[in-house]
């Protein structure tokens, strides 16, 4: 399982980075009537790195050539930390999961260490969510027709992401919501972990 996850690792990294390297060719050889941002952005990434967004007004990040090599190379690190935090997670929710289970099935010794690892996969998940929330946009964000392994993504991100909020609202106010929300953001986030393998 460990080569799997670390064989899986490497290849994303490598097509990830073979992707970024076709976006600074496309920069390096850019014209000045190039743009420099896609016209379709996350709304996280609009507040932050659109045009009028924080760090272009505020002047830490000019909307210049230089600045978005930077940026996409920002980008890169920050997608590739999400993938290994991502399985990471997902390794913390399978052992969340199986503490869970012996603590609805009676073995109450188990609740103060499933309360601590409710928080490992707390920080685990929502630092993942905003590596990608807050990553600088890509120069081009392309729509794409039909299915797509990035769409299924997203899909299961909003089920997961409205899950673990739930999740966390209900874990002392009703056991059978609390449980069904971490069944639920488990499922989908395992699902959203592996639909860019098929």
């Amino acid at each position: 399982m460990r080569k799997l996850i670390c064989f899986s690792f490497l290849f994303l990294s490598v097509y990830g980075f073979s992707q970024e390297e076709d976006l600074f060719n496309l920069l390096d050889n850019a014209t000045e009537e190039t743009q420099l941002l896609p016209q379709r952005m996350v709304f996280t990434q609009k507040m932050l790195w659109g045009e009028k967004g924080l760090f272009r007004v505020t002047g830490i990040a000019p909307l210049t050539m230089e600045q978005r090599q930077k940026e996409l190379k920002l980008r890169r690190v920050m997608l590739t930390t999400h993938q290994v935090l991502g399985y990471a997670t997902l390794a913390a929710m399978v052992a969340q999961g199986i503490i869970g289970g012996k603590l609805y099935n009676g073995d109450y010794e188990l609740y103060e260490l499933h309360k601590n690892m409710a928080d490992v996969v707390n920080i685990g998940y929502f630092a993942t969510a905003g590596l990608s929330l807050f990553t600088p946009p890509p120069l081009i964000n392309k729509k794409i027709k039909g299915f797509s392994s990035i769409k299924a993504h997203k899909t299961l991100a909003t089920i997961h992401f409205s899950a673990m909020v739930v999740t966390n609202i209900y874990k002392d106010k009703n056991k059978e919501v609390h449980k069904t929300a971490a069944y639920t953001a488990f499922g989908s986030y395992a699902m959203a972990v592996l639909v860019f393998k098929f």
